[in-house]
């Protein structure tokens, strides 16, 4: 498998944010992740890329601890996932907005953070890091699809968490709120805080330090955007993750 930023850190001593050994995930009696082993180092940013249906969801679901797994196990900030300890310490947001239509930007916000145990501040501070403070008296029922994917950013981010799960949050955004997003994405990673954000979308992947790529529920590299091209000899992304399925598929038929 091809080596990692991720590789270095953990060289280096970094404590590995969420260790994944094994993991095997039936879902409709169906497997959806096939003997995956994984370590994401801490305070990173990692894309987790590959086609609609390949498990991405199913992975991020059994990191934040939602998902019933099959065999293996899931460690995510030294605990197993979905434990007590980690409910304030790992943010999840999901593809669909998880926020209450009939309320008010700030009062979807102040609830999140209460089921956290965090005070108004954080709220405001929330709505603030996703730049929603001039609506923050808006009801979400009339935001723009954009509006609501940074309010559920902001209901993710309340708790200040130590690890933050983003399932394809830039998905039918146009560019210039994408690339705004993804600013906000690298300002939390040089807080400390570890992200692991999924995609279909390859040109999203230079954004991120580490590549997880997958496809059929399998983990066909770890590796870096750079790494990507040099081992392919491709510079477009999208094209050098089609040179690892073929040369996948190719040493499977072998």
């Amino acid at each position: 498998m091809m080596t990692s930023s991720s590789d270095e850190l953990l060289r280096r001593g970094v404590e590995p944010a969420v260790v994944i050994e094994h993991l095997r995930v039936v879902r409709g009696k169906r497997p959806a992740i096939h003997d995956l082993s994984v370590q994401i180092a801490r305070g990173s940013i990692t894309g987790l890329l590959g086609p609609s249906g390949c498990g991405k969801t199913t992975l991020m679901r059994s990191i934040v601890g939602t998902q019933i797994i099959n065999e293996g196990s899931v460690s995510v900030l030294g605990h197993p996932a979905g434990s007590a300890p980690l409910r304030r310490r790992v943010g999840y947001m999901p593809q669909a907005p998880t926020i209450y239509d009939d309320l008010r930007i700030v009062d979807n916000v102040r609830y999140f953070g209460s089921l956290y145990g965090m005070d108004s501040t954080s709220a405001d501070e929330a709505i603030t890091a996703v730049g929603l403070d001039d609506h923050r008296t808006a009801l979400c029922s009339n935001l723009s699809g954009g509006q609501r994917t940074r309010v559920s950013l902001a209901c993710a981010l309340v708790a200040a968490p130590d690890l933050l799960v983003l399932d394809e949050p830039t998905v039918g955004l146009d560019p210039v709120l994408r690339v705004d997003l993804w600013q906000q994405f690298h300002q939390l990673a040089r807080r400390g805080t570890t992200l692991l954000v999924s995609s279909h979308v390859m040109d999203e992947a230079d954004h991120c330090g580490d590549l997880l790529l997958m496809r059929d529920g399998h983990l066909l590299a770890h590796t870096t955007p750079r790494n990507l091209r040099e081992d392919t000899g491709c510079q477009s992304l999208e094209e050098a993750f089609l040179s690892v399925i073929r040369h996948t598929t190719a040493a499977a038929a072998s």
